[in-house]
């Protein structure tokens, strides 16, 4: 199974009893799920309630272009083009697209240190349940196992809008009050080489977005 099958499985597995309904979506607030997978990969349930705030990764992917579009503008270049986000790209690049979000991910969720050998053992015994093939399963086995360096995260991105989704969907899941979490973003950005507007403005979509709900 592709990276893009794995996470269409991850963020449409049941919720809530009804098949189909996205993870994503769910209703955290009246308990109707635990956060399955996702929840065990996010840690803490305030990260999984606040990813479900945008409706899945086409929705992060919107964000990021809208973010990326009016830095450009504000600095007088031309206007991005129409966002190409994971549902609308040609199978090859949306593999691609899918496994730098997934990294992303994984890596904000190890930033605060709280995925121990008990927890990787947990997260992947829920991840063979999806059955998304010995490939994405080893690719998850060997992202646990590394040692958090965002250099290496910051290497899946293969252009500036990816870049930007990225860091995007690292800073929904990432809490701002927690040193060791804000550090790891702090360096992630440098990594990826985002000017400090740009920055500003993917952090005010995820504000924005949150104090929306």
């Amino acid at each position: 199974m592709s990276f893009q099958g794995f996470l269409n499985h991850l963020l449409t597995s049941q919720a809530g009893g009804k098949p189909g309904s996205s993870l994503l979506n769910a209703d955290f607030g009246k308990g109707a799920v635990t956060g399955g997978a996702l929840g065990l990969l996010l840690g803490k349930n305030r990260k999984t309630r606040k990813l479900a705030s945008y409706g899945g990764l086409a929705a992060i992917g919107v964000m990021a272009y809208k973010a990326y579009g009016d830095y450009q503008k504000q600095q007088g270049g031309v206007a991005a083009p129409a966002p190409r986000t994971v549902d609308r790209l040609p199978a090859p690049q949306a593999d691609i697209h899918s496994q730098a979000i997934l990294k992303a991910l994984v890596a904000a969720a190890k930033a605060d240190g709280h995925i121990d050998a008990r927890e990787r053992a947990l997260i992947e015994g829920e991840f063979e349940r999806i059955e998304e093939g010995a490939d994405v399963q080893d690719w998850l086995h060997a992202e646990l196992q590394k040692p958090l360096d965002p250099a290496e995260v910051a290497s899946a991105a293969g252009t500036p809008e990816i870049a930007s989704e990225m860091y995007l969907a690292s800073a929904l899941v990432i809490d701002e009050s927690n040193f060791m979490e804000r550090s790891y973003l702090d360096e992630l950005a440098r990594q990826l080489r985002l000017a400090p507007e740009l920055r500003t403005r993917l952090e005010q979509e995820a504000r924005a977005g949150s104090e929306a709900r």
